[in-house]
């Protein structure tokens, strides 16, 4: 009854379980274990699948199913405190699998509820926080019954039950270790990363305290020293070589910097560009952060210990494109689908220190070293240009009012055509000087 529960013909059984393994691995040691486990029936709904993994976590790839206005979940508040102690992770998980063991006992087929995290409707703008998620948002559902959603669904599983041995174990992995324990399996990175944000969201635990951690790119370096958590001590004292951002910013303490302000560079070359000019100790003390494009989580999270530890300025470099401009309102004001976790993400009081649209004019940047835009920049600005943020950036407005009218973009590189240091010897030190930012 529980295979046929699960799906037709017993696929969806398969689907989510495979001899119980990941029946037991979810409850080791504990009540959900043996009660996942017993005659077999959980342990088949939880386990491996044998339908290929979907290639897209797109809505259209789901089973889903609209909660109407009157039933909408509710959102559970969640402290600025980031850690969540293992027993609630736990518990919280374990609560997950009760749910699903319930649906067996009535001959039902589990569901999995889930915000809609990418949905504009479910978010709203607050000038001290960004873009955070509402507090009653719509939800769809993730079906083990329905052929496009079961694999999902025992995917789903199948993550929670290593996150549960994880947590108990107090070990930690990747989002890469996880895809790589079974690339056939999830078929994708992208596979594993949305999982894994949608679970964090549906637990409403940050990613952190599931003991899943993100791999870093990001670099800092300038003014800063810190400890990490195993006790190692970093200097980032600016030279040619920057200090990769620690995978476990939560867990680093001793901050100390003298830094008058701090630097966020959208790009690594700017960035190495920056360093070897020694721009961190000519004008003063300062800290500089890349996310060598769009920032990974710990790169976020980093700019938030730092605004949180030192409240400097913090100001940001980006290209004059709707690119760099969507980079910057990430930083500033998160990202739609982690607006679930924006109070540890954001930054609202970031500036747009360059490179403006206006300053192209203001410097009579050539037009034959400036980029047409393309269909899919003048879409993106359009998207940005209607974000609600920007209603309440009347400067910002107006700068990507400039860039629209234009139609024109240019990166950072396009002020080497004044000069070969001008970013850093004229154009960065008199912005810095004269207020020259929005």
């Amino acid at each position: 009854m529980a295979e046929r529960a699960i799906g037709q013909s017993g696929r969806a059984g398969r689907a989510v379980g495979q001899s119980g393994r990941a029946g037991r691995a979810v409850g080791q040691s504990g009540r959900e274990g043996r009660a996942i486990g017993r005659s077999g029936r959980a342990g088949r709904a939880i386990g491996k699948s044998d339908w290929p993994a979907p290639t897209s976590m797109e809505d259209r790839s789901v089973c889903s199913t609209p909660v109407p206005a009157g039933n909408k979940a509710s959102l559970r508040e969640t402290s600025h405190e980031s850690h969540v102690p293992s027993a609630e992770v736990l518990e919280s998980i374990e609560n997950v699998i009760l749910d699903v063991l319930k649906s067996l006992a009535q001959n039902k087929a589990p569901v999995l509820t889930l915000a809609r995290r990418s949905d504009w409707r479910n978010i709203e703008f607050k000038d001290s926080v960004g873009l955070q998620m509402i507090p009653h948002y719509t939800t769809k559902q993730i079906r083990s019954d329905c052929p496009r959603s079961a694999p999902k669904f025992a995917l789903m599983l199948k993550i929670l039950s290593m996150i549960y041995k994880m947590v108990q174990s107090n070990t930690y992995a990747t989002k890469r270790d996880i895809y790589y324990s079974d690339t056939l399996l999830f078929g994708s990175q992208s596979v594993v990363d949305n999982i894994i944000n949608d679970i964090s969201c549906m637990l409403r635990i940050p990613r952190r305290s599931l003991h899943v951690l993100s791999t870093t790119r990001g670099f800092v370096a300038g003014n800063l020293s810190y400890t990490e958590e195993d006790g190692t001590k970093v200097n980032c004292t600016c030279s040619t070589t920057a200090v990769t951002v620690p995978s476990n910013v939560q867990g680093i303490k001793n901050l100390i910097s003298l830094a008058k302000f701090m630097l966020i560079v959208e790009k690594d070359a700017t960035f190495q560009r920056l360093l070897d000019d020694d721009f961190c100790n000519k004008l003063s003390p300062c800290i500089m952060i890349t996310g060598r494009g769009i920032p990974d989580l710990n790169t976020r999270l980093l700019v938030r210990k730092l605004w949180d530890s030192f409240q400097i300025p913090i100001f940001t470099l980006m290209d004059a494109d709707p690119h760099g401009v969507e980079i910057m309102c990430i930083y500033k004001y998160g990202s739609a689908s982690m607006s679930f976790e924006a109070h540890h993400l954001t930054v609202p009081s970031i500036k747009w220190l360059g490179l403006l649209p206006s300053d192209l004019q203001r410097l009579n940047i050539h037009k034959d070293a400036l980029i047409p835009f393309t269909k899919q920049d003048q879409k993106k600005l359009a998207s940005i240009q209607k974000r609600p943020y920007i209603a309440c950036q009347p400067t910002w407005k107006k700068e990507l009012e400039i860039m629209a009218a234009s139609k024109l973009k240019a990166e950072i590189q396009v002020l080497t055509s004044l000069s070969s240091d001008y970013l850093s010897r004229v154009y960065l030190p008199n912005k810095l000087q004269f207020g020259g930012w929005v």
